[in-house]
């Protein structure tokens, strides 16, 4: 591991050196899934983590995918923490020491700046791990904080559209609605968590057979959150994080999500159902949240044939 260095003026010296074209950046959402751990990859009950130092990223085809699932885009990515709504950046480091690789679908390491973040390594599939700290407590009623990732080119795109030459090279490139810190939500990959002791919300997808085999464990579901950035989740049994074959997001923000199902191996979407709606074949459903001070799981049902 790496000790995280505060040098802020080295860091932005370095930053100007890493700078990308704009021109260059092929905006779009990477595919596989990013995910919030402990340093040694292993999940937390609900997303939910002991301490701001204990929350780690990781990524690649995510918890529950089969083995032929696609991992993330190489390349080299930044990352940011916010409030759910994103409008409150967290992350208090210049976004260069928030930089890491992706080689092989998997995270490999983080991007030399004299300022780059801890590292642990993934006893699953040997991946690194990358702590988030330092970021501020978020000002957020439900207690949920929001990390996002997107390529460094998308990235500085987004930083130059706010009128920020190099975005590497500051904390904050600013916000609007549609661009949160130079993170623009279609380009981006979100995952939700908690610090300590909180009310657990979550939305869960189950998958079931028409023939009443199942329940269907290794299905896909994409999540669109509040801001318009997207996840992949996969239904899986791990009963020790109560998880109970579905296909978790975990704690959610107040507001519609939606939750996309296509057909894939081993289901034929024949129905949706959540909250009173019932969409034949596949397709999107959303999913509204109202409160975060009552426990509450909302369960989409996906029925196959």
């Amino acid at each position: 591991m790496r000790p995280l260095a505060r040098a802020a003026g080295a860091a932005t010296a370095l930053a100007a050196a890493l700078l990308v074209p704009v021109g260059t950046a092929q905006a779009h959402a990477p595919s596989g899934a990013i995910f919030t751990t402990l340093p040694d990859g292993s999940e937390v009950n609900f997303n939910h983590f002991p301490t701001k130092q204990d929350v780690y990223l990781d990524g690649g085809p995510g918890p529950g995918a089969p083995q032929d699932a696609a991992g993330l885009d190489d390349g080299t990515y930044v990352f940011q923490v916010t409030d759910p709504s994103g409008k409150v950046l967290l992350s208090t480091d210049p976004a260069a020491c928030r930089q890491f690789t992706v080689s092989g679908g998997i995270i490999t390491g983080v991007v030399d700046t004299t300022c780059e973040h801890v590292t642990g390594t993934d006893v699953d599939h040997n991946a690194t791990t990358v702590q988030l700290f330092p970021f501020l407590d978020t000002p957020n009623n439900g207690g949920v904080h929001k990390v996002w990732v997107t390529t460094v080119e998308d990235f500085l795109l987004g930083c130059s559209q706010l009128g920020v030459a190099n975005g590497l090279a500051v904390v904050d490139c600013g916000s609007t609605g549609g661009n949160r810190h130079g993170f623009i939500p279609a380009h981006s990959k979100t995952d939700n968590f908690k610090v300590g002791e909180k009310v657990i919300v979550e939305i869960d997808t189950r998958f079931n057979r028409w023939d009443t085999v199942g329940p269907l464990d290794g299905k896909k579901v994409t999540w669109t959150d509040t801001n318009g950035a997207s996840n992949t989740k996969w239904s899986y049994y791990a009963p020790e994080l109560y998880v109970f074959h579905e296909a978790h997001v975990e704690a959610v923000e107040v507001g519609v999500h939606k939750i996309t199902v296509d057909h894939q191996p081993g289901c034929h979407v024949e129905r949706v159902d959540v909250q009173n709606q019932h969409l034949t074949g596949p397709g999107t459903v959303s999913v509204r949240i109202t409160n975060l001070n009552q426990e509450k799981t909302v369960f989409v049902d996906v029925l196959c044939s």
